[in-house]
């Protein structure tokens, strides 16, 4: 069975996201979707909101029943790996900016871990103008973020914001 573990802070989950796991699962048997726990960096929403939308936009989002989990990780991208028995990190690219850091962290997780492969996707066209940190901005003035992420997203990110407010 090939596993892959797709990494990231999910803090909202985009629907560029589910687009990459959605495309994962077509080269893997199973991907987990590995919510970074990291109490060094502040984030909008709480590790258990980011994994509670994700399952709930993973289960929306029409995927193979079974075949995507979500679980959380503090510490190094290859022990996650290695936690869930995966063989391969997934990560999505937008533009040239995200291959250069990404290529950086891919050598770096070789060089900790030889049997450990990153593999990229593209980001579909429609997505390519999505970050969470863009999403992050335009919730908090107000704008309209459904087009953007799921659902879930969209309502976890609604509440932490009148929790500021």
């Amino acid at each position: 069975m090939k596993v892959a573990v797709y990494p990231g802070s999910f803090d909202p989950v985009t629907n560029g996201h589910l687009d990459i796991v959605r495309r994962a699962l077509t080269v893997f048997d199973r991907v987990v979707v590995a919510v970074l726990q990291n109490p060094r960096k502040a984030a909008l929403l709480d590790a258990p909101t980011r994994v509670r939308v994700l399952r709930e936009a993973l289960d929306g989002a029409g995927l193979p029943a079974g075949r995507a989990d979500v679980a959380t990780f503090d510490g190094l991208t290859v022990d996650a790996v290695r936690s869930h028995a995966a063989g391969s990190i997934v990560r999505g690219l937008r533009a040239i900016s995200d291959f250069e850091v990404e290529m950086q962290l891919a050598h770096n997780n070789r060089k900790l871990a030889p049997d450990i492969d990153t593999v990229f996707f593209m980001t579909a066209v429609e997505h390519g103008y999505v970050s969470s940190t863009l999403v992050k901005e335009i919730a908090s003035f107000g704008g309209d973020v459904s087009e953007m992420v799921p659902p879930a997203a969209a309502e976890a990110l609604r509440a932490a914001l009148a929790g500021r407010r």
